[in-house]
């Protein structure tokens, strides 16, 4: 089964009013994108520039989080449902920075995955190891902890709603990039356990890679065959190089 390339850009905390609109007007005005889906995951100060700016072009926003409350007592938290305001596409749960700086377990991963999809939000689940995890062999082992926590919050029945971003820990912001191999092994051995579950769901189940894509290596990463397109950090603050890693994904 062709799955449509997916490739997202998540700003983390950079941007401001003004280099944004000049980067969200290039998107939303860029060719050659119809091939794809194309999104952006901005900072929350921000996501009503992006609605504005994008709303009339084929390119998404989203959250780069929420909370695992709907509403209370919780200062300087933002809910599914104020999400839903701003009509995201997109959450990410469970990046590796917040799992690393803000010890974000993994069933709270589970949980905010769970809040989005309550909202008809789809979450894109972050899995990945450490340098040390993986030169001891455990890939594998934490890819599917992390992946069974969500799983045990949102049913076997919604698999088929989320997407995946596998982003070796090791290679993010570091400028190391998981070979073209490396990243196929991972991204295959996730549908594989999909399959086990939902084959359906593993056939449709988008898998992006996260970890320091750029022009140079995004080409080969995306022609894997389980490799469904990328989330993309750095390079998505760019506009040329951002597009370029859009167009090779087609």
């Amino acid at each position: 089964m062709k799955r449509k390339q997916l490739v997202v850009g998540n700003w983390k905390m950079n941007g401001s009013l003004s280099d944004n609109a000049a980067l969200l007007d290039g998107l939303s005005g860029a060719d050659g994108l119809m091939a794809l889906d194309v999104a952006v995951c901005v900072p929350y100060l921000y996501l009503a520039q992006a609605r504005e700016r994008l709303a009339s072009g084929g390119v998404s926003w989203g959250a780069q989080n929420v909370s695992e409350y709907d509403s209370g007592a919780y200062t300087g938290e933002v809910s599914g449902k104020m999400l839903v305001d701003f009509q995201v596409s997109f959450g990410l749960v469970g990046h590796s920075e917040r799992r690393s700086l803000y010890a974000e377990p993994n069933e709270l991963v589970g949980i905010k995955a769970r809040k989005l999809l309550e909202v008809e939000v789809t979450p894109i689940v972050c899995v990945g190891e450490t340098l040390e995890q993986r030169e001891a062999g455990q890939t594998f082992e934490i890819v599917s902890s992390q992946f069974e926590a969500v799983i045990e919050q949102i049913g076997i029945e919604n698999l088929g709603r989320i997407v995946i971003a596998y982003e070796p820990v090791w290679a993010i912001g570091t400028g190391l990039t998981a070979s073209p191999a490396q990243a196929q092994e991972v991204h295959g051995y996730i549908r594989e356990q999909v399959a086990l579950l939902d084959k359906a769901a593993a056939g449709s189940l988008r898998i992006l890679y996260g970890g320091s894509v750029k022009p140079d290596s995004a080409e080969k990463l995306f022609q894997q065959a389980d490799v469904d397109g990328g989330l993309i950090g750095g390079a998505s603050l760019n506009l040329i190089d951002f597009l370029t890693i859009c167009r090779l994904a087609t």
